[in-house]
């Protein structure tokens, strides 16, 4: 017999299925009173409490994962374009946000995609979705492979799947080295966010989606202080997790959009990329956005958004790997 979704609720308001529900207030840059809203704190196998919280919405459930070093409450305005659309959910992976550090600090990407599968279950709708970007695309490739049939559909920004890790390796290695040498510690928000949006890359995101950033990603310390809630250790084992999944593409059933910026250029990157892992996917469809870069969801929410509904409620999917034309364009 299905459980509904109030049953479900009501099991993890008590404590069912090693989740329970909370409310997070935190500081908000601006406005003291701005509160991100009711969250579930959901348990994967490994003792890790993840921070999954309702955004709203009507229609179908949308689950969405982030990029390394951000955090689920980062999307919020892109939740918001999708209110009309989706019930949105928003998640912490692992040592991001308000989600905790697992006790063996594993930040490999089979242990996101664990997440995104313990995000999925907990959420229990007889049919979900799901939006991932970079990091976050691939944790819910891992969710769906790991249980096919998952999601019902998928829309991957940028996601960082080579056909072989090593094409990856130069960056990586950069992407470890500066995630090591960030600043953590700041006087307040204030201070934080003023210093990110006066140099790349946190410059190019929307005023507003760099106030959700600053909002949760940082944790307030006894001193007054606050510090990154991804902190750089963190964020460069994450940076330097590894995989393996082009291989398994063709194992992905649902329609899946791969969304990117314009193909760069010098070394590998994940616009590069997204061509080939759309035309692996058997029902893969490759849409391009000519003014965004990788933080695409962040710099243009509301462009990114619009894409979502046609791409992944539309009955009928282009073959495999075609590009699409209209705003995103390519």
């Amino acid at each position: 017999m299905a459980v509904s979704r109030r049953e479900r609720a009501g099991a993890l308001a008590a404590g069912g299925a090693c989740a329970v529900v909370h409310r997070v207030t935190v500081p908000a840059i601006d406005d003291p009173a701005r509160d991100p809203g009711p969250a579930l704190a959901v348990c994967t196998g490994d003792g890790v409490r993840l921070c999954l919280r309702d955004a709203g919405g009507t229609g179908p459930d949308l689950l969405v994962g982030h990029a390394t070093g951000f955090h689920g409450w980062a999307y919020s305005p892109m939740a918001a374009a999708l209110a009309g659309s989706f019930r949105v959910w928003l998640l912490d992976f692992r040592g991001h946000g308000l989600s905790s550090r697992p006790a063996g600090e594993d930040y490999g990407w089979d242990a996101m995609g664990a997440d995104a599968a313990a995000a999925a279950d907990a959420i229990g709708a007889e049919r979900l979705y799901g939006f991932g970007h970079s990091m976050g695309a691939n944790a819910l490739v891992a969710a769906e492979l790991d249980r096919p049939g998952r999601f019902a559909g998928l829309f991957l920004y940028e996601p960082v799947i080579a056909e072989a890790q090593s094409f990856l390796a130069g960056a990586q290695s950069r992407l470890v080295e500066a995630a090591r040498g960030r600043r953590e510690v700041f006087e307040d928000r204030a201070e934080a966010r003023a210093r990110y949006a006066g140099r790349p890359p946190l410059d190019a995101l929307r005023p507003d989606a760099l106030d959700a950033y600053v909002q949760t990603g940082f944790a307030d310390r006894p001193n007054g202080r606050v510090g990154l809630a991804c902190p750089p250790e963190v964020e460069a084992a994450t940076f330097a997790g590894r995989t393996q999944i082009f291989h398994r593409l063709g194992e992905v059933g649902p329609p899946v959009v791969v969304a990117s910026g314009p193909e760069s250029g010098g070394e590998p990157s994940p616009s590069r990329f997204a061509a080939s892992v759309a035309a692996a996917l058997p029902r893969g469809r490759l849409i391009r956005y000519r003014h965004l870069g990788h933080l695409g969801p962040l710099q243009d929410p509301d462009a990114v958004a619009a894409a979502l509904p046609a791409a992944l409620l539309s009955a009928e999917q282009p073959a495999a790997g075609r590009a699409s034309g209209g705003q995103p364009g390519g």
